[in-house]
């Protein structure tokens, strides 16, 4: 491997490692691409991904050719980079260091390399960007040594043995040369809007060992020995790093505008909690037994509605608060396939699935053991009324379509919302008479059973009148809608149709528009579980898992034809799906 020439590498050689509060996305060459400051959902001050020239990395690599092999930590979030070069090798250890009580205060990314043989010069730089062409970054000269700032953060650069050089009037530079058993430290270290904290050296270096403990604490505390164990534990880690520590909330993905097609056009910002994912997530949470998460996810969630209602958003910003617009950037984006933005234009959206994801994750947070207060007793009773008269819309469904229709998962969504309402109401958990809830589940049952089922295609359509697909239809094969011949059948006619191997496209006609959706085809796996075909559900879990990027990263969509990633990174509802399926399979036939 050489280092590269435009600063675009492609999206799987990404690791990413987290601290709680953001996250830093980091090439197999070992630049960190993609770091904002303070949290994940701030316009990052390392932006590289999405802006070759201007956007701003953390390189350190060695200064001749290498090849590379990558590796977590056992049981953490702290990313093993190992070079080879003909001259030696050595061991780079990633880490955004967390402290004794929790997160830090500040951002501190540790880069730790340690010499294993011969030696390897190594040169490291560290060059805040423009924050997507929004701010110019300038070097300042203290009594402590040089800082950059740009856009209210201010940056350092301290380390052990590092060899700091200059690096010119807006970066920091150095170069080092590992001999065996030696060590060197650059410690990148960012405030926002603060003062800012220079750590000691001996002490990051501890703090790295200490990141690891905290990281392998929380994997001992972690219980799944089902099928794909290992597998199922790292999309747990891809998630925690998704949880937004301060908040509760849990984001879409750690990304933004990273292209669905490769030559751009469907770029997205999924830096917010949408209540779909919290909901997938709680499945996950609450087998694993991760009592803290669940309740505090529950909790951010609960809060948000209320604070935000009377109306249900399909998704929040990370604070809690609104949603309040997008706009456009201007930055090329990542390999120039723009656009780049921030924002979500869906939130405005009438999404009628989002009644059976907040129910759902009341009946599973029940189900655990915990009881739901008067306050959200009455809201869930209020939005059970609301969702006996909203089945009835038409919505832009789960993918957030432009195209306003009746779509069949959406009113499976109404369906799945009646029916946990009902038995919440029955176990005392919410306030009222059901009998309204359980006469209009039956109305939705029925016009789904008479408008959505197409004899000739011999499966559920996206929508009445429609021949088209759409596989989140496939969801409701675990939320109890139905487990038998039509969903079986339908499975078969999805395979037939939007099936690239054992990948998925989203719908009838996305595969001229994008790739395929990594989180399909893991719920085609669990739905043919849910339908009694075992073995095909192993084979096609089998199958995704070799799909994976070497350290065991999803994005959001896979391109059939030579397995590129698309779309942002880490992607929760492609680590959701993973782990949910592999659960239901293990309920379902007891395997592990």
């Amino acid at each position: 491997m050489t280092i590269r020439a435009d600063g675009t590498v492609p999206l799987r050689s990404y690791g990413v490692i987290g601290d709680g509060r953001t996250i830093a996305l980091i090439a197999e060459d070992g630049g960190v691409d993609w770091l904002p400051m303070p949290s994940m959902d701030a316009t990052p001050v390392f932006g590289r991904l999405l802006d070759a020239e201007g956007g701003g990395a953390i390189d350190l690599m060695p200064v001749e050719d290498f090849t590379v092999s990558r590796r977590y930590v056992e049981g953490t979030n702290v990313l093993e980079t190992t070079f080879t070069t003909d001259s030696g090798e050595a061991v780079l250890t990633d880490a955004l260091v967390t402290g004794i009580a929790g997160r830090l205060p500040w951002t501190e990314l540790a880069r730790r390399v340690d010499g294993t043989r011969g030696r390897v010069r190594f040169r490291w730089r560290v060059a805040p960007g423009t924050c997507l062409s929004t701010a110019s970054p300038w070097k300042q000269e203290t009594t402590h040594g040089p800082v950059i700032r740009v856009d209210g953060v201010t940056v350092a650069v301290r380390g052990l043995d590092h060899g700091p050089r200059g690096g010119g009037d807006a970066a920091l530079a150095g170069s080092f040369t590992t001999e065996k058993d030696s060590r060197h430290v650059v410690t990148v270290v960012g405030t926002s809007n603060e003062p800012l904290h220079l750590p000691v050296a001996a002490n990051v270096d501890r703090g790295i060992d200490r990141t690891i403990e905290n990281w392998q604490f929380w994997s001992r505390e972690f219980s799944y020995d089902g099928p794909w164990s290992d597998e199922v534990h790292r999309s747990a880690l891809a998630l925690k790093l998704l949880i937004f520590s301060p908040t509760g909330a849990i984001a879409a993905a750690g990304t933004t505008s990273l292209p669905e097609n490769p030559r751009g056009g469907k770029n997205w910002d999924y830096r917010f909690a949408w209540v779909r994912d919290v909901a997938y997530t709680l499945h996950a949470l609450i087998r694993f037994g991760l009592r803290e998460e669940t309740h505090a996810a529950v909790a951010w969630l609960l809060t948000t509605i209320r604070k935000n209602g009377p109306e249900l958003h399909i998704f929040y910003r990370l604070d809690g608060s609104l949603p309040s617009g997008v706009t456009m950037q201007d930055a090329p984006g990542w390999n120039g396939a723009g656009p780049v933005v921030t924002g979500n234009p869906a939130s405005g959206q009438l999404q009628l699935g989002v009644y059976g994801d907040l129910f759902d994750v009341m009946r599973l947070y029940v189900s655990a053991g915990n009881i739901l207060d008067a306050e959200t007793g009455r809201l869930l009773a209020s939005v059970a009324d609301r969702a006996c008269d909203a089945w009835r819309q038409k919505d832009a469904g789960m993918w957030e379509l432009e195209d306003v229709q009746h779509y069949t998962s959406a009113k499976m969504g109404c369906w799945q919302a009646l029916d946990a309402a009902v038995e919440l109401c029955e176990k005392g958990q919410i306030p009222g008479d059901s009998a309204r809830w359980i006469a209009e589940r039956e109305h939705i049952r029925e016009w789904i059973e008479t408008n959505c089922w197409s004899e000739e295609r011999q499966s559920y359509v996206a929508y009445p009148g429609s021949d088209e697909l759409d596989t989140s239809v496939l969801l409701h094969a675990s939320s109890g809608f139905d487990r038998g011949d039509r969903m079986s059948k339908s499975i078969d006619a999805m395979r037939e149709e939007l099936g690239r191997g054992p990948l998925l496209y989203r719908y009838s006609g996305a595969d001229s528009e994008e790739g395929a959706f990594v989180a399909c085809s893991f719920w085609m796996a669990q739905a043919l579980a849910c339908v009694g075909r075992i073995d095909e559900s192993v084979a096609q879990m089998d199958a995704m898992i070799d799909l994976s990027n070497d350290v065991g990263i999803y994005s959001e969509m896979i391109d059939p034809d030579d397995l590129a990633y698309l779309g942002n990174l880490p992607q929760a509802l492609s680590h959701l799906a993973l782990v949910n399926a592999a659960i239901t399979i293990e309920e379902i036939t007891g395997r592990s």
